[in-house]
């Protein structure tokens, strides 16, 4: 299949018939496109499938397969996609901060990605879970608005920023990072970490999330979250493997895998 075939495929995916402009704006509405379309999720770690991080390979899952992925796969494939409009783009990593102290040291597990659109530095990050950003960011402090809520980044000390979102009335740190371009070696040693190792909430829970005109969907086991625009979270808790399998294909759009495996896991997944 050519380059050509798999970008269009790539556009139906996420409901373009075309590239939009190489604008900001138009990168601002990929983005959207893109999140809303593919959904954060990690069945393959969870049912314990080795997860390749090749672009052929990215294509055949969440773009053929309509899968979703974790921050290595849609971080890749849209950076890739950037590069088909002709963006520079660099490769970041993070360390997650997220449910740890601000002073934490955690590994630089998270991947995110710097472009330059009409000269300047931004920000992207489609594959953040339940946060994931869905605009773009200027590189600059001070709050800025996406279609999912208020996020700002702050800077620090030795070049390091930090990714912080607006939760609940109060700025919470979502990841620190800094300018240093990775490249796809290290992405796959950290993704070969949070896939396999024992303590990886990535082999260890179900994790799906998926934003939505208006609200933010996210599933973490069996208790199934919607947020509103102010925040206000609606729970419920699914009752066994055929719900899970429902809201998995119906809400977040994930063309399940095959086999009676996935049942046997999302029946053990505890509440």
């Amino acid at each position: 299949m050519s380059d050509a075939t798999l970008w269009d495929d790539y556009l139906q995916r996420i409901g373009l018939h075309s590239w939009p402009s190489a604008t900001l704006d138009g990168v601002a509405s990929l983005v959207l496109r893109h999140v809303q379309a593919i959904p954060f999720e990690n069945l393959d770690p969870l049912l314990r499938k080795p997860v390749s991080l090749a672009l052929p390979d990215l294509h055949r899952k969440l773009v053929a397969g309509r899968r979703g992925g974790y921050c290595y796969e849609h971080n890749l494939l849209f950076g890739a996609a950037l590069r088909e409009l002709g963006f520079t783009v660099t490769d970041l990593a993070a360390s997650v901060l997220w449910s740890h102290p601000e002073d934490a040291i955690t590994p630089r597990t998270h991947m995110l990605l710097q472009v330059r659109i009409d000269g300047q530095p931004h920000i992207i990050d489609v594959g953040f879970g339940a946060m994931t950003l869905t605009g773009v960011l200027r590189l600059e402090p001070g709050v800025q608005a996406t279609p999912h809520g208020d996020f700002r980044l702050v800077p620090g000390e030795a070049g390091n920023w930090r990714m912080q979102a607006m939760v609940g009335g109060g700025w919470r740190t979502l990841y620190r990072y800094d300018l240093q371009a990775q490249t796809l070696p290290d992405y796959e040693v950290a993704s070969h970490y949070v896939s396999t190792h024992p303590d990886s909430m990535f082999i260890r829970d179900l994790l799906a999330a998926r934003p939505i005109p208006g609200a933010r969907l996210a599933l973490r086991n069996r208790e199934y979250t919607r947020y509103g625009p102010d925040g206000t979270a609606h729970r419920r808790t699914l009752a066994g493997a055929a719900e899970i399998r429902e809201v998995l294909a119906v809400d977040f759009g994930i063309g399940l895998p095959p086999g009676s495996r996935l049942n046997d896991v999302l029946e053990r997944l505890p509440e």
